[in-house]
């Protein structure tokens, strides 16, 4: 225990770098997934927007960056993060990188979960007058919300996961903090540490995303 106390500042400063990945890789991925999502959705046949080309077009997209490992997908991403950050290294480039990696994983939840919206509810809807673009933001997205934010809940998860690898570029971040100060150090009381704030951390967003999605889904 004693050899934490003085790395406590930097545990500190480790748990707001993982919190400044997550948030922002949060944002970034899940604005892309869910117009991915929608898109993927909207135009599959039969829907609201349905349309051949486009929807083969995003699946195929899709299946061609889901599936890759995301370490592998580290390297391969950072060319295009130099060119859209500036540069391949550093907490701006993770964050890149995860947010890309995160964003067509997303992007099947969302198409998923909408898909579970019933038909008839969209057939009244359109029997009564409504248009696309109002069926598609007054109903769909509503009607599947509880279940979006439970798959926004484990993708968050996935993200702390996807965190402790910031170190492999020379970002920063709880999982850095454990392998330089604990792992290398031969100091597993430091690693120990680092891994409960990270269990802390899923448990409280977990809890969170449980609790919102039981609230939405009682209305």
């Amino acid at each position: 225990m004693d050899v934490l106390i003085p790395l406590l500042p930097k545990l500190f400063e480790a748990t707001l770098e993982t919190l400044n990945i997550v948030v922002w890789s949060m944002l970034f991925g899940g604005l892309g997934g869910l117009v991915i999502g929608l898109g993927l959705y909207s135009t599959r046949a039969g829907n609201l927007f349905a349309n051949r080309f486009v929807f083969g077009v995003l699946n195929v997209v899709v299946n061609i960056f889901r599936p890759i490992p995301f370490i592998i997908f580290l390297a391969a991403a950072q060319p295009l993060a130099r060119l859209v950050v500036g540069k391949g290294i550093g907490d701006p480039a993770f964050i890149f990188m995860v947010s890309l990696a995160a964003m067509f994983g997303i992007s099947r939840i969302v198409e998923q979960n909408l898909l579970t919206v019933s038909p008839g509810v969209i057939e009244a809807a359109k029997a009564a007058g409504a248009g696309p673009w109002r069926i598609t933001f007054t109903i769909v997205i509503p009607e599947a919300l509880g279940p979006l934010i439970l798959g926004y809940t484990f993708v968050f998860v996935a993200i702390v996961d996807m965190s402790a690898l910031a170190g492999l570029i020379g970002g920063g971040g709880l999982g850095t903090f454990a392998i330089q100060y604990g792992f290398r150090q031969f100091e597993p009381v430091v690693t120990w540490a680092a891994l409960i704030l990270v269990i802390l951390l899923v448990q409280a967003v977990q809890f969170l995303g449980n609790r919102l999605a039981r609230v939405v889904l009682r209305r």
